[in-house]
């Protein structure tokens, strides 16, 4: 184990892509850093499991094969470097090698959630621009309702080209294809990923990765994650989300260590049987997961006990108690990471580093990274007093965030990040998070943009107005609910609430979809206008807390 010191010392991302990459700032491609140099004979880059049992291994070499041709396709539909390829896939091998083959044509790759309903997904892809779609039949058809789509390839679609034009079957496509592609080399501010971050007073908001983040998401494989050649490694996230592709798929693959992705929903009976029968010794995932895991009891503790070594997690802060339970009754280690899809994990409790560990802290600062608290004048905080999280550019070499793609943003001050959270600096050096400063729900792992939920149920012929809070919840961090002013010719009822849940979980998102609606008479704002969520918010606050609630997570009332 390496001394925190000695790791945060003299970076920068030459130096970190000449320690963890072959590539160099004017000459790289994410494919040949994350699977080319790795296909060594026999070498294994992915264990797949699938819901009913099913399994299959595959190679770097595999990988190396399939990507090839899938650039190759692309190359055949005029698509090349910086064009958007957009994957609505579920875990499987063709996911990988669509995001392997992407990468190897130049091109960037652009995650769709398979929850999302067709209006998240026609947001995404009309702010890409997206040339091609990768999906699978089991989500084909929330495309049918997409505007201008883009063409589509479909895995377990028909032979050859499906009935409308545009339309392509994935395995016979890639049959036709050459099975050598050369990597097209980019430069290391080039885009390889396009994610979509959750906005408060607006739509989801598009920003590109560049290349050379492969380095820090590398580096925080091996510092936080210390994911080791003889580790069995699982990340539970979704590579729909950031910090499943980032840390599912680059990271680990970057470092030339296999994956594991299991295609099912999360269960206690599947994730216990993935753990026994991969020999998984490190683990990643969010707080709900391992809530669930916790709610099991000794169904979980007995069957895991002293076979993990290594648990990682991300997404929500972990309550203390989740903490003492790893250790009382898995025997095993579980850290705390922060970051956001802007940045990559910069905050962690490292399993690699040797740091004090506060308990309650989200960690120091990642190697390359200099965090800070500041005030609303963007001044540095010393220990004990609460403001906002921030990155300090000027020392953060390894940062990689651009800005967002096609608009401002006034988190960008002076030298200054504004990641938006609230947080405090302890006096050893850590920092603990607070909770968020604004109105971004924090829902089973998940980060969901009221703004997104606001505008579905706007579309309900029923709705006039409509306000989107994260209540306080012991098992989700925070639920969904939903505050609706009605169209006069509409009454309240229980119906109207579950039509309306069910409109926006068809619309959206599976987790995205208010489970409570209240109707109410008009809605808290201001002089100007603006809808006040805090008020209705801190309300759902004191009724828990006038109702004997014990302290749960999520924000603090504002």
């Amino acid at each position: 184990m390496r001394d925190y010191a000695d790791a945060i010392a003299g970076f920068s991302y030459e130096t970190a892509i000449a320690e963890r990459l072959s590539g160099k700032l004017d000459a790289i491609n994410a494919c040949v850093e994350c699977c080319d140099r790795h296909a060594l004979p026999g070498r294994i880059a992915l264990f797949w499991e699938g819901r009913d049992g099913a399994s299959e291994t595959y190679t770097f070499a595999q990988l190396q094969k399939l990507s090839a041709q899938f650039a190759s396709f692309l190359k055949s539909q005029g698509i090349g470097p910086g064009d958007r390829v957009a994957g609505l896939l579920p875990r499987t091998p063709e996911l990988l090698a669509t995001i392997l083959g992407t990468w190897r044509a130049g091109a960037v790759y652009q995650p769709l959630f398979t929850a999302f309903g067709p209006k998240a997904i026609e947001h995404r892809l009309q702010a890409s621009g997206a040339r091609l779609v990768v999906t699978d039949g089991a989500n084909r058809s929330k495309l049918d309702d997409v505007a201008d789509c883009p063409d589509v390839l479909t895995v377990g679609g028909a032979k050859g080209r499906g009935i409308r034009r545009g339309d392509f079957s994935f395995w016979a496509e890639l049959d036709r294809q050459a099975s050598a592609f050369e990597p097209v080399m980019r430069k290391g501010d080039d885009p390889f990923l396009m994610m979509f971050t959750s906005g408060t007073t607006g739509p989801a908001k598009p920003l590109f990765v560049p290349l050379k983040a492969v380095a820090a998401f590398a580096g925080y494989m091996r510092d936080a994650v210390d994911l080791r050649p003889e580790d069995a490694f699982w990340n539970l996230a979704d590579p729909g989300w950031a910090y499943g592709l980032y840390y599912a798929v680059t990271g680990p693959l970057a470092l030339g260590h296999p994956t594991t992705f299991y295609d099912g929903p999360f269960s206690i009976e599947s994730t216990c049987r993935v753990i026994n029968k991969y020999g998984i010794t490190n683990l990643a995932g969010s707080p709900t997961a391992y809530r669930l895991l916790i709610a099991a009891g000794k169904d979980v503790a007995g069957p895991l006990r002293g076979k993990l070594r290594a648990v990682s997690s991300a997404g929500e802060p972990l309550n203390p108690e989740v903490i003492r339970w790893f250790a009382d009754q898995l025997d095993v280690t579980i850290h705390d990471h922060y970051g956001q899809t802007e940045t990559g994990m910069v905050l962690c409790n490292h399993h690699a580093l040797r740091h004090p560990v506060h308990v309650g802290a989200a960690g120091f600062a990642s190697p390359g990274h200099r965090v800070v608290v500041v005030d609303d004048e963007a001044r540095e905080l010393p220990a004990g007093q609460p403001g906002t999280l921030a990155l300090d550019l000027e020392q953060s070499p390894m940062c990689w965030f651009p800005g967002y793609h096609g608009t401002t943003t006034r988190a960008f001050v002076g030298k200054y990040y504004l990641t938006g959270d609230t947080a405090e600096l302890n006096p050893d050096g850590s920092i603990s998070f607070i909770g968020r400063a604004d109105d971004v729900i924090t829902t089973s792992g998940y980060r969901v943009g009221p703004f997104d939920v606001e505008s579905a149920l706007i579309e309900h012929p029923a709705v006039i107005e409509t306000a989107v809070i994260g209540k306080p919840d012991p098992e989700r961090t925070e639920l969904i609910k939903a505050f609706v002013v009605l169209a006069p010719q509409y009454q309240a009822s229980p119906e109207l609430a579950e039509a309306l849940r069910l409109h926006v979980r068809n619309r959206l998102a599976a987790h995205a979809y208010p489970r409570e609606i209240e109707f109410v008479a008009e809605l808290p704002k201001t002089p100007s206008g603006k809808v006040q969520r805090f008020i209705l918010r801190n309300q759902e606050v004191a009724k828990l807390r006038e109702a004997g609630v014990p302290a749960l997570p999520g924000r603090p009332a504002a």
